[in-house]
């Protein structure tokens, strides 16, 4: 391609990369060229971002999703159960989707050099083939801080290291039913947690099937309220993207210029609602260059002044998320 993704900066370079992605995807992608002819489109006259056609995300678990120029043997799957049909994303560039995670983190929280990270997540041993674990582990190295660790299952180790890291700069990462389990933690053993405002917590979503379901602002607040601090974020992705989109609170989530949300009508898959409403969110995520950057997800969503807020999930879906990862 001859755009860098990373380099754009106006809707102009947005649309004439989208339309180059397409282009080559539609050639070189068996899977996507096949639907996008069944669906009898021409691909020629494809000429703005809304007429692109948005490949079903249930297609990555069943067909393989990669551009015939690529080799890959490495993939990111899904979580899930083990009856479970799970998708598998094969991943061609691992350096593209590092600088992804590298530019998107530096854009909305800064430069993880100066972070210590700390997971209340699986560790990468334990599952190689999550493309979020890939992502924490490798935001962990690239702060090559000592007290950099996972702690899913040492609640009170993470406790006491917390208490050592008032003056740093902290990020925790987790998904939402394991920071719920370490809240729960303190509150039975009259742990009295003791932060300043350097903690950032950042949530990445998981709680279908783990725990009472409650709304993304509740969690917020329990979150806002055991952590004492309001610096509870959000990060939203998935196995079949490479890209990451974040919240810095409030569950309203801004996307990198190489990624966009797109509401369509749950009643008509290929026509678009206005902002304020809620429907199904398209994905446009061209640091997938290998396998497909057009992807209609089952999340449900509303956009609101360029960001967005996710919602749900429509309700024929599997059940997916991080809160599978430790199943």
């Amino acid at each position: 391609m001859k755009q860098n993704i990373f380099e754009i900066k106006t809707e102009e370079e947005f649309q004439a990369a989208c339309l180059e992605t397409f282009r080559y995807q539609y050639e070189n992608v068996e899977v996507y060229r096949k639907f996008v002819d069944y669906l009898n489109i021409d691909p020629f006259s494809i000429r703005q971002v809304s007429d692109l056609p948005f490949l079903p995300i249930e297609m990555f678990k069943n067909h393989l999703v990669l551009d015939k120029h690529s080799q890959a043997e490495n993939y990111f799957q899904s979580s899930g159960t083990t009856q479970m049909n799970r998708s598998k994303h094969y991943i061609a560039d691992f350096a593209l989707y590092e600088e992804s995670i590298y530019k998107s983190f530096e854009q909305f929280i800064g430069k993880p050099e100066d972070y210590i990270f700390l997971g209340l997540l699986p560790n990468y041993s334990e599952n190689p083939h999550s493309s979020l674990i890939y992502m924490i582990d490798y935001l962990i190295k690239k702060s090559d801080k000592p007290e950099n660790g996972y702690f899913l299952y040492n609640h009170q180790e993470l406790f006491d290291l917390l208490q050592t890291l008032t003056d740093k700069k902290v990020i925790l990462f987790g998904v939402s039913f394991a920071l719920l389990d370490f809240l729960d933690f303190c509150t039975s053993n009259s742990q009295t947690l003791q932060f300043s405002n350097s903690l950032t917590v950042i949530e990445t979503g998981g709680m279908k099937g783990r725990k009472e379901e409650m709304t993304k602002d509740e969690l917020l607040k329990i979150f806002q309220k055991g952590f004492k601090t309001e610096k509870i974020y959000s990060e939203y992705s998935m196995t079949e993207l490479l890209s990451q989109a974040y919240s810095l609170g409030e569950n309203v989530y801004k996307s990198p210029n190489w990624m966009r949300i797109l509401i369509r009508n749950t009643e008509d898959p290929f026509s678009y609602i206005e902002d304020g409403r809620t429907g199904a969110i398209n994905i446009i995520d061209l640091a997938n260059k290998h396998s497909c950057s057009f992807i209609a997800t089952q999340d449900l969503g509303r956009l609101e002044n360029g960001t967005f807020q996710v919602l749900g999930r429509i309700d024929h879906s599997d059940i997916r998320g991080c809160s599978l990862l430790v199943s």
